[in-house]
């Protein structure tokens, strides 16, 4: 039997899985309510909740996969990127178990995790992907696309050059009064209203490179505008709002997305992160994929967003045989993939 322990801790969700010959068992995550309040996350909370969370987090992930720790055959971790604080708790609880079983460690990058988070099967006659394929990660850190060639075999060929797609997502909800995080709202909203009810500027950035910044001053500066002569501008107009703030942000995304498309022609397209949770981008990439003829890979929800479902099969794929893993590597808060 071989079974991985999966532990990612690189923001504000604690989480523990467990897959067991390929198959995942268990896929425990534990959130943290208290950043709702500050309207996103403070580092200093996110850890101080990871030191609570992880030792229930993980026994009840080895409880709900029906074994022992004894029986774990290695432990992955995500090393980074993310809040140092925050993977201080899980690299440093992930370096304490392994030693104490004597199993070998796997340090996982948390974006090459989310870029193989299609390959985790709940069932063994799921299917997953062929290497190589083209994946859209997008989440509130990251707008990236990425060429797949392998496990250990990923090419950033385009990527945010100042916000990210799900920061716009939470910055422009934030300024609109809806709760953290805010995306999950617009989603909501969005289906509500009409998408060209209102027009916002979009980047023109050479290459495959993606810029979200200019989008949020023009949302900013729309909601300005119109309060001047309508206080009640934003309560009146929410849903025609989300709308159209969803509409651009796919636009832009499959802008560079095309491009992509047509110079590296992959057969297979996944996507990845927060932001793949959203209605609106999963019908536009099912619908952009289908007109082409590719394979769309579009994830269940539960893996879209931090897990350690993603982090412990990215841990299976990397795992090399008489490989032990070195307890002296750091966690890092920024890298490439």
């Amino acid at each position: 039997m071989n079974a991985i322990l999966g532990i990612e801790s690189s923001c504000d969700d604690t989480s523990a899985a467990v897959i067991i010959d390929g198959v995942l068992r268990s896929n425990v995550i534990a959130g943290q309510k208290v950043h709702e309040a500050y309207g996103g996350v403070v580092p200093e909370l996110a850890s101080r909740a990871h030191q609570q969370n992880i030792l229930p987090v993980v026994s009840e992930a080895i409880r709900q996969a029906g074994i022992t720790k004894e029986q774990l055959t290695a432990i992955a971790y995500t090393r980074g990127p993310g809040l140092m604080g925050s993977l201080l708790v899980g690299t440093s609880f992930a370096k304490g178990m392994a030693l104490g079983l004597g199993i070998p460690l796997i340090d996982v990058n948390h974006l090459q995790a989310h870029a193989l988070a299609h390959f985790v099967k709940e069932e063994e006659t799921d299917e997953v992907p062929e290497f190589p394929y083209m994946c859209l990660l997008v989440s509130g850190g990251n707008s990236q696309i990425i060429l797949v060639r392998g496990a250990d075999d990923m090419e950033i060929i385009g990527r945010t050059i100042d916000d990210a797609a799900g920061e716009a997502f939470d910055k422009c909800a934030k300024v609109m009064g809806l709760p953290y995080p805010g995306g999950p709202h617009i989603d909501r909203l969005a289906a509500e209203g009409n998408p060209d009810a209102f027009h916002f500027s979009k980047p023109h950035i050479e290459g495959l490179d993606y810029s979200f910044s200019g989008l949020k001053t023009s949302f900013l500066y729309t909601l300005r505008d119109n309060l001047r002569h309508d206080p009640d501008f934003i309560e009146r107009r929410k849903a025609d709002l989300a709308a159209s703030l969803q509409r651009t942000i796919i636009e832009i995304l499959l802008d560079k997305l095309k491009k992509a498309v047509a110079l590296h022609k992959p057969r297979h397209l996944a996507i990845g992160g927060g932001v793949s949770a959203n209605s609106g981008v999963r019908d536009a990439i099912a619908a952009f994929c289908r007109d082409r003829g590719i394979r769309a890979w579009i994830p269940k929800r539960s893996f879209t967003t931090d897990n350690a479902a993603m982090v412990a099969i990215a841990g299976a794929m990397r795992m090399r045989p008489g490989e032990r893993g070195d307890l002296s590597l750091p966690p890092y808060a920024r890298t490439e993939l």
